[in-house]
């Protein structure tokens, strides 16, 4: 290991050097907005063409990759089937049978109404949005579990069309795991399409991708800027860019075990961001004599990504002179992955606010969140998680709101909509609920 880890010592930094740690690597748009501008329209304007030319520019697909490649096959998807291993088929299927029981439970009544005066009823009723693209990455690894964690809620949600894209290979084929998830996960209309272009193209439409209403999945800065630039054309959802993540350690916790967590998105990539933040010095010292170790059994990339990350202000060891500091951290960063390693990490769950997850005990990794237990492993990354939450079947449903007022009821209500509208000025609102309605009911009556 070359470069050391970083240790930030909270009391002793001073206000801009701690907002600095707070700094994602999307932040600052400006360089990928102006470079993402002619790929996006470039699949305005020529459409299938454009998107073949940047799979063999951007993700070295084979000069045979054609306007006829865009779409897998479900020939493509029975030979994945053979190209994947029974253990991580059987995985697939137990992680997506938790996803659905999760997303299952969250699902909202079909209607409701309330009376809310005598005669007057109120109410809501949810529909899910016509149309869906989920975005499955694919640049610095393959995602299969995010097949998984995008599609089984909009089909829990019952959104009538949906599709996934993700980026073909250097062989113009899809990665096999991520063919085999989206079967099981219910969807097999799949484009080989990734980055900026692929949004573009469920944004404009083309010859062979079909105009789709929202976009939802994982982003590079790339995807996030284009997602910003054709937020006109496309609901984006909720920014899901480069991996972040806080383990929250107090002096109870095995810093060893802490450091182990810490690596887990660290090792997605350099634009990644991982902190411990803890308020022992033990804890932190333990950390630190670990993570060498721990690198031994990884990688030479994961190790590089990881030693990117944590040897500089996106990523190392928070030390805080109290419980307080670092509670107001994790909330000031509202992490997209936040895990507490003490032992009792519920004393400490009332005092995190914003964080996209929260995972309590050393027995519960980021792992587990990220495959298997059920809750949404896509979130809201660069402090988005202050207002936002984790991708769910509400993602994929719109509300609209309801109400029916009897003839017992109108009278109630006339009244004083009658007097907000005289004194804000709208004439045909007031006569609306005036004596003239009253005339023309009577005659009518």
């Amino acid at each position: 290991m070359s470069r050391p880890i970083a240790l930030h010592e909270l009391s002793r930094l001073t206000p801009a050097e701690r907002s600095a740690l707070l700094v994602r690597a999307e932040e600052d748009l400006s360089v990928y907005l102006e470079r993402v501008k002619p790929i996006l329209d470039a699949v305005r304007q020529e459409g299938d063409a454009a998107l073949v030319r940047f799979a063999q520019q951007f993700d070295k697909a084979p000069a045979s990759f054609s306007a006829a490649s865009l779409k897998v096959s479900t020939a493509d998807i029975d030979a994945a089937y053979q190209a994947v291993s029974p253990e991580v088929i059987k995985a697939l299927e137990f992680a997506a049978d938790n996803i659905q029981r999760y997303h299952q439970a969250q699902m909202p009544e079909d209607m409701w109404m309330k009376e809310i005066q005598p005669g007057v009823l109120t109410g809501e009723r949810w529909n899910a949005i016509d149309s869906c693209a989920c975005y499955v990455p694919r640049g610095k690894g393959s995602f299969p579990s995010m097949v998984t964690m995008s599609l089984i809620p909009a089909l829990v949600a019952g959104v009538p069309h949906l599709v996934m894209l993700t980026p073909p290979g250097p062989d113009g084929k899809a990665d096999a795991a991520t063919l085999v998830a989206a079967r099981i996960s219910g969807v097999e209309e799949v484009y080989l399409v990734g980055g900026a272009q692929a949004i573009a193209a469920v944004a404009y439409g083309t010859a062979t991708v079909p105009k789709m209403h929202k976009i939802v999945g994982p982003s590079n800065s790339y995807g996030v800027a284009a997602k910003r630039l054709l937020s006109d054309l496309i609901d984006p959802g909720f920014v899901a860019g480069p991996s972040e993540s806080i383990v929250l350690a107090d002096e109870t916790a095995d810093g060893r075990v802490a450091a182990l967590d810490l690596l887990i998105e660290a090792e997605h990539g350099p634009d990644s961001s991982a902190f411990l933040v803890t308020n022992s010095r033990a804890v932190a010292e333990a950390a630190l004599t670990a993570i060498p170790q721990f690198f031994a059994e990884m990688s030479a990339t994961r190790v590089a990504y990881c030693t990117e990350v944590l040897s500089g202000k996106r990523g190392g060891i928070v030390l805080t002179g109290d419980l307080q500091a670092a509670y107001d951290f994790v909330n000031d960063y509202a992490p997209e992955h936040m895990l507490i390693h003490a032992e009792e990490p519920f004393e400490h769950l009332g005092k995190i606010r914003n964080a996209g997850e929260i995972l309590l005990g050393a027995h519960t990794p980021n792992t587990l969140g990220n495959y298997v237990l059920g809750p949404n492993a896509i979130l809201p990354t660069s402090g988005a998680a202050r207002t936002a939450s984790p991708l769910s079947v509400f993602d994929y449903l719109k509300r609209t709101s309801l109400a029916y007022v009897t003839p017992k009821g109108y009278p109630i209500m006339a009244k004083p909509a009658k007097a907000l509208a005289d004194y804000e000025g709208f004439d045909a609102h007031a006569n609306a609920v005036s004596d003239i309605r009253e005339r023309l009911m009577r005659k009518n009556g």
